[in-house]
């Protein structure tokens, strides 16, 4: 063969190939058409290729084949190289009764599910270096269907060894998953072997779970773990990369499988990182809606670097905003949730009420962020606001005002409207309400148990208890009006009293017992003529 008949061929920069033209031409469509329209010697001619698929190892594999008269060994290793770099040749032809190139990879690919999970993993590395050019391959896309499908099997044995380390990461992604921790184990198998993804292939290998209905708890596990994992070995701005790109894809799980715990654990590690601000709210809104999830611990983030405050009180508030928002869009809302955090704010705004650098406004804004059906009870903010106002003794009237307007009296326990009546930190109209709210709440217990329905529900010990509750209420109204110097409306007060026996002395048609507990509750309710009489001189 003379020496005319070769072709020195450049693979993208990286090797240079002399390769006979009349063998390579036989199996090579793409090369044929090109000598065909040239009219220069082949000896004199050079050609260079940049963007060869797989580089000069892709052009060896193929001129192998092609000087092995159409045969070549095609492994999991090779397959997709071998595959996209003959397409790229255009070898889809046969040649003297061979099978072209095209067809044979394409048949050892119709195999994979008998491909053991080392092979699977080999073979998802080389598909790695060849993306983004694989990307719109339907290849690519059976593969990854086949990898998904396989990443469902228990008890697959793992081309890797587990390590201590790797594995306390595996046990830190914890989930709201209702699988047993050994049941969890058994399908988390493979989160060590698919550490090594970029993140495109690892975006591909995501959606391809989402279209197959993989687990959605298993997926966000393995997000969690791959950035944990990822993290060991990076510089800043690659782990800013990493929490960016992890963020996107948990946006593509359903929330409800996603543990709050981590994502919190995922905004404390991202805080030193320049995130963007879109990947931001993306973090902070998947916290948001499942805030009930949350614990106090998770809320205590520390504050950014160059804020006085001690926790990050704004974000805080804005997992408030996202999670009200979401119970004001829902249909169906559980009120159990919105008492969950209305709970866990009461403990956190305890918590950071002792610090001297919150601003009265912030505090404000915390007390008040959720709706009043929020708390059964006020009792916890009012602690709150009581810690607050002693360490900002400084505070203004009207910020003091404004602190207290989120108190709903009515919520209050008895215990704190009496400790509200003599605590000089709170405002004096707070005091004012306390006592009043008081007031009215035992006219209405005392006038409660005089009614008939109530007498007959109503056991000797409930009767003596309430009994010494209303003339305790009487000595407390003396001593809040000497307080205060406000009016009070003792005249109605006195007539309740003189009316409730007119009253009861109608029911003689009740049980011979219940008459007696009247009697009784008459003599217990009976008060000294002196205090009768600071009644009429407080009018």
């Amino acid at each position: 063969m003379g020496a005319s008949s070769y072709l020195k061929i450049d693979v993208n920069g990286q090797e240079v190939f002399w390769i006979d033209k009349t063998i390579v031409t036989g199996f090579s469509a793409k090369l044929l058409k090109l000598f065909e329209k040239s009219t220069s010697e082949i000896g004199k001619m050079k050609l260079i290729f940049h963007d060869f698929p797989g580089g000069a190892e892709a052009f060896e594999l193929i001129a192998r084949f092609c000087y092995n008269k159409g045969r070549a060994e095609i492994t999991p290793s090779n397959v997709f190289l071998l595959n996209y770099a003959a397409n790229f040749m255009e070898m889809n032809f046969d040649n003297n009764g061979t099978t072209n190139l095209v067809e044979q990879t394409e048949k050892s690919l119709q195999g994979i599910s008998f491909w053991t999970w080392a092979d699977l993993v080999v073979a998802l590395k080389k598909c790695q270096d060849l993306y983004p050019s694989l990307n719109s391959s339907t290849i690519l896309e059976n593969f990854m269907e086949a990898v998904v499908d396989r990443l469902g099997f228990t008890n697959v044995a793992s081309s890797c060894t587990s390590s201590s380390d790797s594995s306390g990461l595996r046990a830190s992604c914890d989930t709201r998953s209702t699988l047993s921790l050994k049941d969890t184990s058994s399908r988390t198998w493979w989160f060590e072997d698919l550490e090594f993804l970029s993140f495109d292939l690892l975006d591909r290998l995501i959606k391809t779970m989402i279209s197959q209905k993989f687990d959605h708890a298993i997926m966000s596990r393995f997000l969690f773990f791959y950035q944990k994992s990822r993290f060991s070995s990076t510089g800043l701005d690659e782990k800013c990369k990493i929490v960016e790109d992890v963020v996107s894809l948990l946006s593509l799980v359903d929330w409800n499988y996603i543990s709050c715990k981590s994502l919190f654990d995922l905004l404390r590690v991202s805080s030193g990182l320049k995130l963007s601000k879109f990947s931001k709210n993306k973090l902070e809104k998947m916290i948001g809606l499942q805030l009930d999830q949350a614990n106090l611990d998770d809320l205590l983030v520390p504050s950014p670097n160059g804020k006085s405050c001690i926790y990050d009180v704004n974000l805080v508030l804005r997992l408030l905003n996202v999670f009200c928002l979401e119970s004001g869009r829902c249909i169906v809302f559980s009120l159990s949730r919105m008492k969950k955090v209305g709970s866990l704010i009461d403990l956190y705004t305890m918590e950071v009420a002792p610090d001297s650098s919150l601003r009265p406004s912030k505090f404000a804004d915390l007390a008040m962020a959720l709706p009043d059906s929020a708390r059964d009870h006020h009792d916890g903010i009012y602690q709150a606001m009581d810690m607050y106002l002693e360490v900002h003794s400084s505070l203004s009237e009207e910020e003091r005002t404004k602190i207290c307007s989120a108190l709903n009296y009515d919520k209050l326990s008895p215990d704190s409207l009496k400790h509200l009546e003599q605590n000089s930190k709170f405002p004096p109209r707070s005091a004012i309400e306390a006592f009043s709210t008081q007031h009215t709440k035992s006219k209405s217990l005392f006038h409660g148990v005089h009614s008939p329905k109530s007498l007959r529900e109503l056991s000797f010990s409930d009767i003596e208890y309430e009994a010494m509750t209303r003339r305790d209420h009487v000595e407390q109204i003396f001593s809040c009006k000497k307080k205060l110097d406000f009016s009070v409306e003792t005249l109605t007060l006195e007539a309740s009293f003189r009316e409730t026996p007119r009253k009861a002395n109608k029911s003689d048609k009740l049980p011979k017992k219940h008459r007696r507990w009247q009697s009784l509750l008459k003599s217990r309710l009976s008060y000294p003529k002196s205090a009768r009489a600071l009644v009429k001189l407080c009018r």
